[in-house]
């Protein structure tokens, strides 16, 4: 059966004219305020994991589960954020991100001034906190579709996914400064919890829709939620993405969090650690700076996959040598930055062109579940990496190379999947863009069964439309 609010338009005997308005950049600007928190939240006591295994007296692996839980919330909350974006949009996702950051950050400061400190006080508010993450971190696409036209929407996604990993830099750099003894730990919490609280308030003053649409996609009905996820996931382009999605995004996770435990073995110190966390994201978002623009001029979504996904592979083998290197740090910074610039130049492309062929479902029910698939295995890929730790006999003590080549062979296995778009006889389109452009929507460019119970793509066009090509932008 054809969705009820399947996309169609009609010819106007009027141009329809499209408007972004300045007030979009408010939105976006909080989006990227919560993304860094949540995520220097994340790794707060990554950088600094022997600090803090000191302080709280447990083992490095239980300062893992502050973050290997983290993720695992994330996972937990993703039904409901789907459902939140859907049905009322980015803003009530910013307030509940906002107020579980609040709770969770000044629980966190609870647990490490009480009695010396109480981990499982501190593990409750990070777990908060790891329920705020994706109602901020899936929100860019729908916000990016809400307010941004097709001359903006890659870029406004990059900006505040992106933001996300700026956040962990910040904290790799930051973290290892404020805590250089066991004793700093209550003060970094503290300083953390009023950088959160900051950040949150605006959220609650923030529009929630623009006051028409920004383009001819926005304008047009979305498949209702249910449907829209039951043939999204008998997809499969939708597969040949969250595949290797979910295992890059798990294993840029693992090693942010492993990072420190990964060269330490090697003589590296902490601040080793954070500049190497640093590099792998600042160079990154500047990677991701240059070519979200590019991208939003030229939609080279499916080019620039095929060419960014080896890259990533690559930096996965160089990350097994690097830390052994006789050349000291230098090399592993050499990794990092380019690890980080295929990775997060990847990033934004990869969630824009989800949305682009996907439509007309709504942008975050793909988006939120490729996240999901990220953050549960990043979780367990840091269960894994840690158990496939050296003991203390290896040359050196504790060394990660087998959790380094186990990431490599499951990133090189990951990496045809993306390859495989559009190949085989299979078309596929950027269907939103074509609507944005004047080209109208199928009468049956839904999801239907075959005769084998398959689901099939029709992403065949119809005729133009000439409301939508005599369409005007202007930036009110």
């Amino acid at each position: 059966m054809a969705p009820k609010s399947s996309a169609s338009y009609s010819s106007s005997p009027q141009p329809l004219e499209y408007k972004v308005y300045k007030r979009r950049f408010w939105g976006l600007a909080q989006l990227v305020l919560l993304n860094i928190v949540v995520s220097w939240d994340w790794l707060t006591f990554s950088s600094i994991s022997t600090t803090a295994a000191d302080y709280f007296d447990v083992s490095e692996s239980a300062i893992n589960w502050l973050s290997t839980g983290y993720l695992f919330a994330f996972c937990i909350a993703s039904p409901f954020v789907i459902w939140v974006l859907n049905k009322g949009g980015p803003k009530p996702a910013i307030i509940i991100t906002s107020s579980f950051l609040l709770v969770g950050n000044w629980l966190r400061y609870a647990g490490t001034k009480a009695n010396g400190g109480i981990f499982g006080l501190v593990m409750f508010g990070q777990i908060l906190i790891g329920l705020a993450q994706p109602f901020c971190l899936c929100a860019p696409t729908r916000y990016s579709d809400l307010w941004f036209s097709d001359k903006g929407r890659t870029s406004a996604t990059a900006v505040a996914s992106l933001a996300n990993p700026l956040g962990a830099a910040i904290g790799q750099l930051v973290d290892s400064e404020w805590a250089t003894k066991p004793s700093d730990i209550p003060n970094m919490v503290l300083y953390i919890s009023i950088i959160s609280t900051v950040a949150s308030l605006p959220s609650f003053f923030l529009p929630a829709a623009p006051p028409t649409p920004p383009s001819a996609s926005s304008a047009i009905p979305r498949t209702p939620l249910r449907q829209a996820s039951l043939q999204l996931l008998g997809t499969l382009e939708f597969w040949l993405i969250l595949i290797p999605f979910a295992v890059y995004v798990g294993f840029f996770n693992s090693v942010s969090s492993l990072l420190n435990q990964i060269l330490s073995p090697y003589g590296a110190s902490e601040t080793d650690a954070g500049i190497a966390g640093a590099i792998l994201i600042v160079v990154g978002l500047v990677t991701a700076a240059i070519m979200s623009p590019i991208t939003d001029k030229y939609k080279h979504y499916l080019g620039s996959i095929r060419i960014l996904v080896p890259i990533v592979v690559a930096s996965y083998i160089g990350l097994i040598f690097a830390p052994s290197s006789p050349a000291g740090i230098a090399p592993s910074y050499v990794v990092m930055a380019l690890m980080g610039a295929s990775s997060f130049a990847l990033l934004p492309i990869v969630l824009e062109y989800l949305v682009e062929i996907t439509y007309p479902f709504s942008p975050e029910i793909g988006s939120t579940i490729c996240w999901t698939g990220g953050q549960l295995l990043g979780a367990c890929f840091i269960l894994i990496q840690d158990a496939l730790k050296a003991n203390n006999t290896a040359n050196p003590p504790s060394n990660m190379r087998n959790a380094l080549i186990f990431a490599t062979v499951v990133c090189a296995v990951a990496a045809p999947f993306p390859l495989s778009l559009g190949l085989f006889g299979r078309v596929v389109k950027r269907r939103r863009l074509e609507v944005d452009r004047g080209i109208e929507l199928s009468s049956n460019s839904h999801l239907r069964m075959g005769s084998d119970d398959s689901c099939k793509v029709d992403l065949s066009p119809e005729k133009p439309t000439s409301a939508f090509q005599e369409s005007t932008l202007k930036d009110v």
